[in-house]
């Protein structure tokens, strides 16, 4: 929603709906084999770690890096 409010964006709205799409069905296990989730929020990383180094700017790209990060880590703790 931040790409699209701030940056009119509608190609960031389509690809945040498909990325959420995907992750939600990796966390319900009926499609994807669980690793699926790990490329997917590898993949986020690798996006938002080029626009926060090509921007400098913290949001939305830095922002978003973190939460992915802290998504991809929490997905391999064992409670």
């Amino acid at each position: 929603m931040i790409g699209l409010l701030k940056g009119k964006s509608k190609i960031s709205l389509i690809l945040s709906v498909i990325f959420a799409a995907l992750l939600s069905l990796c966390a319900a296990g009926t499609i994807f084999q669980p690793y699926v989730a790990d490329i997917l929020l590898a993949l986020l990383l690798v996006v938002f770690g080029v626009r926060l180094a090509k921007t400098r700017k913290f949001i939305p790209s830095g922002l978003m890096l973190v939460l992915t990060l802290a998504a991809l880590a929490l997905r391999h703790i064992r409670w």
